[in-house]
């Protein structure tokens, strides 16, 4: 049911947070504002697939 993304940095596109999400209840991308150790500021990171492979 729950699914494994990466959240990735809006500003440099760098993937830095991984968590889950449950698809049936959450049906849109998920938006979190975070911190970004690249750009050392707290900016937007939006849901990202991660490739099965």
């Amino acid at each position: 049911m729950r699914e494994v993304i990466k959240l990735t940095c809006e500003a440099c596109g760098r993937a830095n947070y991984y968590t889950t999400k449950n698809k049936r209840a959450t049906t849109e991308k998920l938006v979190i504002k975070k911190f970004c150790p690249a750009c050392r500021t707290h900016k937007e990171h939006k849901e990202g697939r991660i490739s099965k492979g």
